[in-house]
């Protein structure tokens, strides 16, 4: 009998049947497809050493016109400014407390790294994980130096008046009261959460929810932490989902290190200083961000015009400041500044712009927003009903056509909305934690023509999961990497992606499409086919060996090796077999020459194909390996 060609369609498919997938992919990991053939997805590499405090939700790039090329990252903890890979802390202060409320009250115990300031009841007003920076400490108090006291700590409230730090030097003796007369203290916006939270009574409930000395009777959604990024001339407009609008001055200044010392106020206090009135800029909105195609800064969800009361905040209504003057929301004819209430859904859930339009979404419907030019400033249109996105971050734009991940189904945008089908819909919306949606992250990678979401399985409160729709091929694959942020490669040379452990909320920014390895570590890499028939289905054959096609360009392994391994089944209600013979390892040595046969013994009706990788400096595609298959009578 002839050598059979191993030619499976492209792209994997988990929700047909083994024997339905017949010819096809039906598994993999750290695979994409080019022109139709599986490979090795690129590698990674830490981006930058420094470790990132908490979640990393937000990546984002702008270019100044000094000029500079600026990475905004925004954790749950910490808002930093990158150039350079050096991170700048910029978070906004919460509020700042003077020596004269401050003097002396410093306590160190024997023994201790524990650190205890006693305040006047009530001024510090922090929680347990907010973060303060205290200076002026003079002198070794209780044998701790003062400059392991004058950072940036972590804050642990005792109570209503007190708070510990922890330091790395042990207290030589016990100090009541020390630390000098010239102790400051500034407290940064204080920590929000990881991850969404769920539940009922004291611990969920908004203050003043319900009646007093009673638990809520409706679960309570505490949002986790989550930054919108976007710039007005060099300057940075800053956006805590469903939160407060601030404002980064960039400056002339050509001292980079000068310039990244200063951080992030309130717009509101940016619209006082240019004569505003600064409670007419919102102090609530779900997001904002500037309309780069005509300078406004628009807040998705908001505070009426002039309310001070974070109970007036209405999910559905939209305003704008003027055009070029982020700090002036006040309409008056003289001005673009104004406004408009959706009608549609409960809520805003988010919006995205796109080169022609904004797109928004609420709960149930999706919006288009088009800057006019005429006294409406902007006209709204509702496009869509009885659509869902399932979290803040789950759309991404290519090309002007917009791919988002719905609760249980994925749309594309591009002038009309139509559900995208998808090879792994039942797996993903299976296996998938619906409770923590707001996590999924959408990002391109513009280079191989992908469509990129993270998500959590159901099993994790964290992104470990990966799906991949590839718009040029329209072919979908998936895998298992935990990334909580991503941008693409528009303004750096790579894409970049964050990663964050859950128990310590620490993280590292990695740069992807970064050689070969994770970091330097092993990628492991299969694809696994569908079974396949060897003749008609009727007939029991024999594969006796396997003839490889592939190519380890790109590899930087010495004898870079995959493996390939044959299971057998004689129906499709069983499973697949395998002996350790049936797994053979094909090696380059030099040149692309690589082995050329290997020999095994496979009998069955059916068979199936995993190939895959292990090692070190390892690179691969497939091309179209051959099985020497013979009838071996019929059984």
């Amino acid at each position: 009998m002839a050598f059979l060609p191993l030619r499976f369609k492209p792209g994997i498919n988990k929700d047909l049947t083994s024997f339905a997938g017949e010819g096809g992919w039906r598994d993999g990991d750290m695979i994409r497809f080019r022109e139709g053939f599986p490979q090795k997805l690129g590698g990674w590499a830490k981006y930058s050493v420094t470790t990132v405090l908490g979640i990393c939700r937000t990546l984002w790039v702008y270019a100044t016109s000094f000029p500079d090329v600026i990475l905004c990252i925004g954790t749950n903890k910490k808002i930093y400014l990158e150039t350079g890979t050096v991170l700048n802390d910029i978070t906004p202060l919460r509020t700042t407390l003077s020596s004269a409320q401050t003097d002396n009250n410093m306590e160190t115990v024997n023994g201790s790294t524990t650190v205890i300031f006693n305040l006047a009841s009530g001024i510090h007003g922090a929680a347990t994980g907010d973060y303060v920076t205290i200076g002026g400490v003079t002198g070794a108090i209780g044998g701790v130096p003062n400059a392991e006291v004058n950072i940036n700590h972590e804050v642990t409230v005792i109570d209503s008046n007190s708070f510990s730090i922890v330091v790395t030097t042990a207290a030589t003796s016990t100090v009541a009261a020390g630390g000098g007369t010239s102790i400051t203290m500034a407290f940064e916006v204080s920590i929000g959460y990881a991850k969404a939270v769920f539940g009922y009574g004291w611990n969920t409930d908004a203050w003043s929810d319900g009646k007093w000395g009673e638990g809520s009777n409706t679960p309570v959604v505490l949002p986790q932490r989550d930054w919108w990024f976007s710039h007005i001339d060099n300057d940075l407009i800053i956006s805590i989902r469903k939160g407060e609008l601030y404002y980064w001055v960039r400056g002339s200044s050509t001292d980079i290190t000068s310039v990244f010392a200063t951080r992030a106020v309130t717009l509101r206090s940016i619209a006082a200083s240019n004569g505003f009135v600064a409670n007419n800029v919102p102090i609530k909105s779900t997001i904002a961000f500037v309309s780069q195609r005509d300078q406004h800064l628009i807040a998705f969800g908001a505070v009426p015009l002039g309310s001070v009361t974070l109970a007036d905040f209405d999910p559905l209504l939209i305003r704008w400041s003027s055009q070029d003057s982020p700090s002036n929301w006040t309409p008056k004819v003289t001005n673009s500044a104004g406004s408009i209430l959706l009608s549609g859904g409960s809520e805003i859930v988010t919006a995205l712009p796109t080169r022609q339009e904004i797109l928004v979404w609420t709960n149930s419907n999706l919006h288009t927003m088009q800057f006019l030019g005429t006294t409406d400033v902007f006209g709204v249109q509702s496009y869509a009903d009885l659509i869902s996105i399932i979290g803040p971050r789950a759309a991404a734009s290519a090309n002007d056509v917009t791919y988002w991940m719905g609760v249980d189904k994925f749309y594309v945008y591009d002038g009309r909305v139509r559900t995208l089908p998808c090879t792994l819909k039942e797996h993903i919306f299976t296996n998938i934690n619906q409770m923590q949606g707001e996590s999924v992250v959408a990002g391109t990678n513009e280079e191989w023509n992908e469509v990129w979401w993270f998500y959590c399985s159901y099993e994790s409160n964290f992104n470990d999961r990966l799906v991949v729709y590839n718009y040029l091929e329209g072919l979908w694959y998936h895998g298992t990497l935990a990334r909580s942020a991503w941008v693409d490669s528009s303004l750096k040379d790579n894409p970049l992606a964050a990663t964050g452990d859950g128990d310590t909320e620490t993280g590292f920014l990695y740069k992807h499409e970064s050689g070969i390895d994770d970091d330097g570590s092993a990628i492991t890499a299969y694809i696994t086919s569908n079974d396949f028939d060897l003749a008609e289905g009727d007939q029991m054959m024999l594969t006796r060996r396997i003839i490889p096609d592939l190519d380890f360009t790109d590899s930087t392994a010495g004898s870079p090796a995959v493996t390939f391994e044959i299971g057998s089944k004689n129906f499709p209600g069983e499973a697949l077999t395998s002996v350790a013979a049936d797994t053979q390892t094909i090696t380059e040595t030099a040149g692309g020459v690589y082995t050329q046969q290997v020999f095994i013994r496979v009998r069955g009706r059916q068979v199936g194909l995993t190939v895959k990788s292990t090692g070190v400096g390892t690179h691969w595609r497939l091309g179209v390996p051959r099985l020497d298959v013979r009838p071996d009578g019929r059984q």
